[in-house]
This record gives structure tokens, C-alpha cells and sequence, in this order.
């Protein structure tokens, strides 16, 4: 089978990465500017034999794909801003019950309503810890739509690996241009399958007793095993425990099964980064416009790069400070009020050499705006 060639959306690329991975199941309601990955796997996920639903708002979206998550389906919900919010209790909910599922975030501005229609990148930190408690997530983004068709092919991959939640943090720039996208053939990219038990219907399942290499076995919920299932601390068979001893190794499993494994989860790329003097940190849509004047400034003679964060979540701190030694200066390019500037200086050696080039109006940062802060930076003789 050759590969496909399209001309799409972002959002339509995101469905093609989440059909490529295999998706059974999705459950959603339409929101602005995700709207189009909901009506386009509406048509599409029929065709395939699996499910589409639109429910009657976020937050049972949300449980409805971690229902079908735990009866063996892959599955995946989609929105923007306020549904994101709705979402949260949920979300945390498949955190503590270990069930893979992938989460759409197409951002607009916000808080509340905001600005529905327009290009935003506010809701990182809220990936991060929109839900209560100690955890841990993985959340993934992209800045062009073969990117955006990869990374959603890895979120599945990564629910079903860590049986963890997984967010896509896209945003209304990148979900609505449209570009080139190469849709590869079947087995060109590696598609992450359950790790279903093998143990037959007469033998003791624990539903969360890691094996030596970390991964939880899942049986399918309402076939060969009955198991518990329940948002509140629990023992390795899925009751309720208020032991100590249990809670604090749930706890420490949840939370190390990715924070232990971030090299592993950390997606990058690297632009003009050889020799580069100047370091633009950026991700998304934002990256574009970084790539595309360090482009213009190498031309010149200026050795100013890009590092592109593919994944924000767990933050690559090594990667980062790795990759910023030795720069005169950082500069962290995004949509926000500095987010992600936060995290760079807090994994730098020098944080007064990190900078923020940002821009929060709803409209995309270019290249000029980005050229304005090198300026300043290169008059203060950083």
C-alpha cells in the first residue's frame, strides 16, 4: 500500500494520526475550534466499524471514552478551553484507574469563554495540573500537520504504554491551516497495541500489579475477569484502602511510571541549532514563526536556532538545559504570559539569560514580533 497525499487542516490531520492508531471509539461535543476532529470522525469512524457519540456536554464525554477504554477500545475525546475545564475531574479520575485515552486540546483564549475563534497557547500549565492532586501527564504538540498526524499516532501509543491519559495541546492556528500531509502506509509507523492479561477466566486477576517492566496488563471490563474499578486509593485488586503503605506505592507508581521514563516520552526537534548563539524554545504554531526567522537570520550570517518542544509534559528539563548550554541568551517563544519561559528557567543554569517573546491578543506571533525581542536582547549586548 502506497502512502496518501492530502491537503487538509490540522484538525483533519489529527484525525488521520488517531485512525492510523487505530481509534474504536470517540466521544465529544462540538466546540470551537476542535469542532472539525468531531464531525470528521463522526463520517469516518463508522466506515471502520467503530463508534462515534456526541454527548450532552464535555463532562461525560470524557467518561464515556474512559468506558469504553476500560471494555478494550481505543479511544479519544476532543475540544477547546472551557470543555478542557469540564473535562478535568475526569481526567484525573483515568489517572488514578490507569485507563489509556487521549484528550484533543485545540486552544483558543481564554479564561471562561474568551475568544473563541482565535489562536491561543494558555492552557499548558493547565495540562499539567487541571486535576487535583499528585500526578503525573504526557502531553504532546506540534507545529505542522504531518507533525500533528505523528504526534496523535504517539498518543495512543503512549495511553496504551504508561495506561496513562495522554493530551494533544494543539491550538486554532494550527488546527485550521491548511497544508500538505502524507498519510504512510499501514505498518510504516509503529502502532501500540493493548497489553491484554493472558491469564485465563478461573485465575486470580490483579487488574494493578505491574509486571517487572512496569506495564499493567488489562482485561477487558465486563469479559473473562471481574475487577474493581475506582477513583479512590486502592490495593492491587482495585478496592478502596486507606493503608498508607498502599496509598503512598500507588501514589509513587503513578506518578514514576512516567516521570521515570521521560527520556523516553521527550519529542523534540532541532533547527539551525548548530553553533547557535541565540536559542528560541518555542512549540505549535509559535515554532513556525521561530523557524522561520531563524532561517532568515542564518541566511545572514546570524547564528540564532531553534529548539521545538514536541513534548511539553513530563517537561525534557535535561534536554533543555542540555541544549541551551552555552547560549549568550534564551528566548522562549509563545502565546501566553510565559508558561513555558517558567519552565525553561527553572531548568537552565543561568534563568537571567531566558527571555520571553510572546504575544496574547489572539493573534499569531510572526516573525517580526519575534524579531523586535532579538533586537532588544542584542541591545542590552546579551
Amino acid at each position: 500500500m502506497n502512502n496518501t497525499i492530502k491537503f487538509v487542516q490540522g484538525n483533519e490531520a489529527c484525525v488521520e494520526g488517531a485512525l492510523y492508531a487505530g481509534i474504536d471509539f470517540f466521544a465529544g461535543y462540538p466546540i470551537t475550534p476542535s469542532t472539525e476532529i468531531m464531525e470528521l470522525l463522526a463520517a469516518r469512524l463508522p466506515e471502520r466499524g467503530g463508534k462515534f457519540i456526541q454527548m450532552e456536554d464535555e463532562i461525560a464525554s470524557m467518561c464515556a471514552i474512559i468506558g469504553a477504554s476500560l471494555t478494550g477500545r481505543k479511544a479519544m475525546t476532543a475540544t477547546s478551553g472551557p470543555g478542557f475545564s469540564l473535562k478535568q475531574e475526569a481526567i484525573g479520575y483515568a489517572c488514578m484507574t490507569e485507563i489509556p485515552c487521549v484528550i484533543a486540546n485545540v486552544q483558543r483564549g481564554g479564561p471562561s469563554t474568551g475568544n473563541p475563534t482565535h489562536v491561543s497557547q494558555g492552557d499548558v500549565n493547565q495540562a499539567r495540573w487541571g486535576t487535583h492532586g499528585d500526578h503525573s501527564i504526557i502531553a504532546l504538540t506540534a507545529s505542522n500537520h504531518q507533525d500533528v498526524f505523528e504526534m496523535t499516532v504517539d498518543a495512543f501509543n503512549l495511553a496504551e504504554t504508561y495506561r496513562t491519559p495522554v493530551i494533544l495541546l494543539f491550538d486554532e492556528a494550527e488546527g485550521h491551516m491548511r497544508e500538505k500531509l502524507v498519510v504512510p502506509a499501514e505498518g510504516e509507523l509503529e502502532v501500540v497495541s493493548r497489553l491484554r492479561t493472558s491469564l485465563g477466566r478461573d485465575v486470580d486477576y490483579h487488574p494493578y500489579l505491574p509486571r517487572e517492566d512496569g506495564r499493567l496488563p488489562m482485561s477487558d471490563f465486563g469479559g473473562e475477569h471481574r475487577f474493581n474499578v475506582t477513583g479512590l486509593f486502592h490495593d492491587m485488586w482495585g478496592f478502596p484502602s486507606n493503608n498508607p503503605k498502599v496509598i503512598r506505592e500507588l501514589l509513587r507508581h503513578i506518578v514514576d511510571k512516567i516521570e521515570n521514563n521521560v527520556h523516553e516520552i521527550t519529542r523534540y526537534k532541532e533547527h539551525y541549532m548548530e553553533g547557535a548563539e541565540y536559542v528560541m524554545v518555542s512549540y505549535g504554531s509559535s515554532a513556525r514563526s521561530a523557524i522561520h526567522l531563524a532561517k532568515a537570520r542564518r541566511a545572514r550570517g546570524e547564528k540564532i536556532g531553534v529548539l521545538e518542544l514536541q513534548s511539553i509534559w513530563p517537561f525534557p528539563v535535561e534536554m533543555v538545559r542540555e541544549k541551551c548550554a552555552g547560549a549568550k541568551a534564551v528566548l522562549v517563544v509563545e502565546m501566553n504570559l510565559g508558561q513555558v519561559a517558567a519552565q525553561v528557567k527553572a531548568a537552565v543554569t543561568e534563568p537571567e539569560r531566558v527571555f520571553l517573546a510572546n504575544r496574547i491578543d489572539g493573534k499569531l506571533i510572526t516573525p517580526e514580533d519575534i524579531k523586535i525581542y532579538i533586537r532588544v536582547i542584542q541591545g542590552r549586548g546579551v
